[in-house]
């Protein structure tokens, strides 16, 4: 199994973690879960693109694991004195990486990407990221791209700049695969990012037909079900007038055969008497 350590420098650079964190040792526990929470809304799993996804998740979870400790007193006095920490309670722990990181913060929405990308850009942060990527490549611009969040080709003008006033600042050296870059490498690399930037796009067009068909499938689901009810409504209220109307004219008293029967039983009476008188008269 690979240590903290060395995941900390395979995908951060450093094996300290005050320094992937970007903070002093001196850092209070807001400050610690503030840069944890910066950096890993860079690489939350849920919010970049499938290719990088992997990584990203395998950087996620070591950002976790270090404020797990960080975060701790007993973890991070231990840590602050000899450099050590429980790695394999720690890699227990953070198995429920994404659970561990709800507990923490609010759900990541695309206006907080947006905002923090906008406090990053130009700032003291993202000049360290940029020194800290030209010194780890040798000013290879593919690698300081790629490591170093929000550039792109279009931002390749400006975070040259950037970086060549760090070498006239004598606070970088000089390499030539940054100063002499071939032009046939800067054109394969924009080659590259357009044609991620294409492929991006037209996701992006097909997650919106996909949630334009959900949309118009979820308005028709609710418009039959509001037409069913409609006329289940009708058909109650049908039902219940016919009951109505029945239990009324059961209610009606029913009309009385007697005068029928009496007048029947005195016409029989009557015969009964011609026949009396008749058989007297004899």
């Amino acid at each position: 199994m690979t240590s903290l350590l060395d995941l900390c420098e395979q995908y951060f650079g450093a094996r300290d973690f005050y320094e992937v964190l970007k903070i002093p040792r001196t850092a209070n526990d807001k400050q610690v879960k503030k840069a944890y929470h910066q950096l890993s809304l860079l690489v939350h799993p849920d919010r970049v693109e499938e290719d990088i996804k992997a990584e990203a998740t395998e950087k996620f979870k070591v950002l976790g694991r270090i404020h797990s400790i960080l975060s701790d007193t007993e973890k991070r006095k231990i840590y602050d004195q000899s450099g050590q920490y429980d790695e394999e309670s720690e890699e227990v722990m953070m198995r429920n990486w994404a659970d561990y990181w709800r507990s923490l913060f609010k759900k990541i929405s695309v206006e907080d990407i947006n905002n923090y990308k906008q406090t990053y850009k130009g700032s003291e942060i993202e000049a360290k990221d940029l020194k800290r990527a030209y010194m780890d490549s040798k000013g290879d611009m593919d690698y300081i791209l790629e490591s170093v969040p929000f550039t792109n080709c279009e931002e390749e003008p400006r975070i040259h700049s950037i970086i060549q006033d760090l070498i006239e600042k004598g606070e970088v050296p000089e390499y030539e695969a940054f100063t002499h870059e071939s032009e046939k490498k800067k054109q394969r690399r924009r080659r590259k990012w357009a044609k991620e930037a294409e492929e991006a796009d037209r996701l992006d067009k097909m997650l919106k037909i996909e949630n334009e068909e959900n949309a118009a499938a979820n308005n028709l689901m609710l418009a039959i079900q509001s037409r069913n009810e409609a006329r289940a409504s009708q058909s109650d209220k049908f039902f219940d007038s016919l009951i109505d109307k029945y239990a009324k004219m059961s209610e009606k008293p029913s009309k009385k055969r007697s005068t029928p029967k009496s007048a029947k039983t005195s016409k029989i009476m009557k015969t009964t008497k011609k026949q009396r008188k008749g058989r007297e008269t004899l």
